[in-house]
C-alpha cells in the first residue's frame, strides 16, 4: 500500500462526532498521517488509527462504591470486585416501608417567605 498523501481520504475516529468517519489527511510525518480533518464536522485532530479514546473511569468513585459494598455485604463485594472492578453493581432497592420511614424521619425545611413585588406609586 502506498504512503498517505495530503488530502487523501482515510477512516479515523472523530473526537467531535464520536464515530469512525471519513477524514482528509492534513499533515504527514514520517509517512504516517499526523493530523486529519473530519469531512462531516470539519474538525481537525490527531490521527487516532481508528481507535476510540479509553473511557474515563473515575477511580475515586469506584473505590468509594466498593467500600460501601464491603460494609453492606463483605462476601459479595469481594466476589464482585474480583470479577470486574470497573463494573458498578446495582444498588439495593429499599422496600416501601423503609422509604416511608426515611421520609417521616427527615426534618422538613422551613417555609420560605414570598418576596413582595415592588410597584411604583402613581404621581
Amino acid at each position: 500500500m502506498r504512503e498517505p498523501r495530503l488530502g487523501d481520504d482515510i477512516d479515523d475516529y472523530c473526537v467531535r462526532c464520536k464515530r469512525v468517519m471519513n477524514h482528509s489527511v492534513v499533515s504527514v510525518i514520517n509517512g504516517e498521517p499526523a493530523k486529519v480533518r473530519c469531512r462531516t464536522c470539519h474538525s481537525d485532530h490527531d490521527y487516532r488509527h481508528e481507535q476510540a479514546p479509553p473511557p474515563k473511569v473515575d477511580a475515586r468513585k469506584a473505590a468509594l462504591f466498593n467500600e460501601v459494598l464491603k460494609k453492606v455485604n463483605p462476601d459479595e463485594a469481594a466476589a464482585a470486585a474480583a470479577a470486574d472492578p470497573e463494573l458498578p453493581v446495582e444498588e439495593e432497592v429499599l422496600g416501601e416501608e423503609a422509604v416511608v420511614a426515611e421520609a417521616e424521619a427527615a426534618p422538613k425545611p422551613a417555609p420560605v417567605p414570598k418576596a413582595k413585588a415592588k410597584t411604583k406609586g402613581r404621581k
